[in-house]
C-alpha cells in the first residue's frame, strides 16, 4: 500500500494546518484584529499560556521510582510450588488401544486424517496424486 492511498488518520504527521486563507480582504482583516485583541486580553489579565505551562512543570515535584517486593513476599524470597495428588508431573504418552482407527493419512500438505478402512486409505491415496 503506498502512502497516497493512506487514510489521513494513519498518516504520523501530526496535526499542523496551513496557512488560513479568507474569502476577502475584510474576512482577513477582522481575524487579525480578533487575534490581536485576544492577545491584548491575555495580556491583561497576565496569562502567558507558554510561561504558565512551564512555571507549572518546573514546579511539579520529579519523579522517583522506588523498586520494592510486592505486598505479599514481603519477607521471604521462596515462593512455594503447587503440591497436587499424585506428585509426579512426567509427561505421560498415550496411545491408541482402539480398533476402528487404522491409521492417519496425508490428505493435502500437512493436514491429516483418520483412516477408518482400507478403502478409505485407496482413496485418500487417490487424491492426493489426482
Amino acid at each position: 500500500m503506498t502512502m497516497h492511498l493512506a487514510h489521513p488518520a494513519l498518516t504520523l504527521g501530526g496535526k499542523r494546518r496551513g496557512k488560513q486563507k479568507f474569502r476577502n480582504a475584510e474576512e482577513a482583516r477582522k481575524a487579525r484584529e480578533l487575534d490581536a485583541s485576544w492577545k491584548e486580553l491575555q495580556k491583561k489579565w497576565e496569562v502567558d499560556a507558554d510561561e504558565k505551562r512551564q512555571r507549572r512543570a518546573m514546579s511539579a515535584e520529579p519523579l522517583t521510582y522506588k523498586l520494592d517486593t510486592p505486598v505479599g513476599r514481603a519477607t521471604s524470597n521462596h515462593i512455594p510450588s503447587l503440591v497436587t495428588q499424585g506428585g509426579s508431573t512426567a509427561s505421560v504418552h498415550k496411545v491408541y488401544t482402539g480398533t476402528k482407527v487404522k491409521g492417519i493419512a496425508t490428505m493435502h500438505k500437512s493436514n491429516a486424517v483418520p483412516v477408518f478402512s482400507d478403502e478409505e486409505a485407496v482413496e485418500i491415496s487417490r487424491m492426493r496424486r489426482g
